[in-house]
C-alpha cells in the first residue's frame, strides 16, 4: 500500500502554486485550516482510499474541508501546475523521454455514477469510468483523461494526445506533440492513424485480427507498470466522486505523486 503521509519536500513543491493561506477575518472566528494540513488529508485519502467521512480527526482537518480545497485548487489550475513541476525537473535531469509516448487505459468502478461514467462492458454494465493514460518511454505519466466505461478506446486516443504537456526545463521551445505513439489493438483504426500522422505523430498501433508477436509489447509494457502504480494509490482503484472536476484533480495529484517518486527514485526498482 502507498504511504499515507506526504514525503518531505512534496508540500514545498506544491506551495508556490497554491493561493495565499486564508486568514482570520476582522471579526475573529476559528482560524482556517493551513494548506499543509489539507494536503496531509488529501494524501491520506489518495493513498488509503478512505471515504471523506472516515478521515481521522487527528489529521487536523475534516474530509469535507479537504474536498472543498481539492476542488477549489483544481478550478484555480493548481494541480495542473503541480504536475508540470516534477515533469520539468525530470526533463532538466535528463530523465524524461517524451519524444515517444505510450497510451493505454484502465476501467474502474464508479459507485453512484456521476459525470464521465457509463455502463461498463467488463463489469456487467455497472457504472464505471475509463482512465486513459499517456506515459513517456520510461513510464512517466504525462496525461490522464476520464470517460465513461463504455467509451471506445479509439475515441479517447486523440484527446489524450492533445493533452501532451509543454514541458520546460531545458533550452529551446517545448515540444507541443510527441514524435511517436505506441498503443495496443484497442486503438486500431485507419482514421486514427491518419489523424495522428496529420498531426506529425508516427503511430505504432497493433492491428486487429493479426497474429500476436509484433514486438510492440517491448515498448508498451511501461504503461502497464504505471497503471499498477496508479492503482497502488487506492483512491484511484474505485471512483467515488461524481464530479468531473474532482476526478480531474485526483488525476493531477496522482500523476504528480508518481512523478515525484520517480524523481526521487522511490520506484527505481519497481518492475
Amino acid at each position: 500500500m502507498a504511504r499515507s503521509t506526504p514525503p518531505d519536500g512534496f508540500y514545498e513543491l506544491l506551495a508556490p502554486h497554491l493561493p495565499p493561506e486564508p486568514s482570520v477575518g476582522p471579526n475573529g472566528g476559528r482560524p482556517p485550516v493551513p494548506h499543509r494540513v489539507v494536503l496531509r488529508v488529501l494524501w491520506h485519502v489518495l493513498a488509503t482510499g478512505a471515504r471523506w467521512e472516515d478521515v481521522p480527526p487527528e489529521l487536523g482537518c475534516s474530509g469535507r474541508t479537504a474536498l472543498r480545497r481539492l476542488r477549489a485548487w483544481q478550478e484555480r489550475g493548481a494541480w495542473a501546475r503541480l504536475h508540470a513541476e516534477p515533469l520539468r525537473l525530470l526533463e532538466r535531469a535528463g530523465r524524461l523521454d517524451a519524444d515517444a509516448v505510450v497510451v493505454d487505459s484502465v476501467h474502474v468502478r464508479a459507485f453512484g455514477g456521476g459525470q464521465r461514467a457509463g455502463p461498463s462492458p467488463v463489469d456487467r454494465r455497472k457504472p464505471g469510468s475509463k482512465h486513459t493514460l499517456m506515459v513517456d518511454r520510461g513510464g512517466v505519466p504525462l496525461a490522464i483523461r476520464t470517460a465513461g466505461a463504455n467509451a471506445s478506446d479509439h475515441t479517447q486516443i486523440l484527446p489524450v494526445v492533445l493533452d501532451y504537456p509543454r514541458v520546460g526545463g531545458t533550452a529551446g521551445r517545448p515540444k507541443e506533440l510527441p514524435d511517436e505513439l505506441y498503443a495496443d489493438r484497442g486503438y486500431d483504426g485507419d482514421a486514427t492513424r491518419s489523424l495522428l500522422a496529420w498531426l506529425g505523430v508516427e503511430p505504432h498501433i497493433a492491428r486487429r485480427r493479426t497474429p500476436h508477436g509484433s514486438g510492440l509489447g517491448r515498448v508498451r509494457w511501461v504503461v502497464e507498470r504505471t497503471i499498477s502504480w496508479l492503482k497502488g494509490l487506492r483512491r484511484m482503484r474505485v471512483r467515488y466522486d461524481r464530479l468531473a472536476v474532482v476526478q480531474d484533480a485526483w488525476h493531477s495529484l496522482a500523476a504528480s505523486v508518481i512523478c515525484y517518486r520517480l524523481l526521487h527514485e522511490d520506484y527505481a526498482h519497481a518492475g
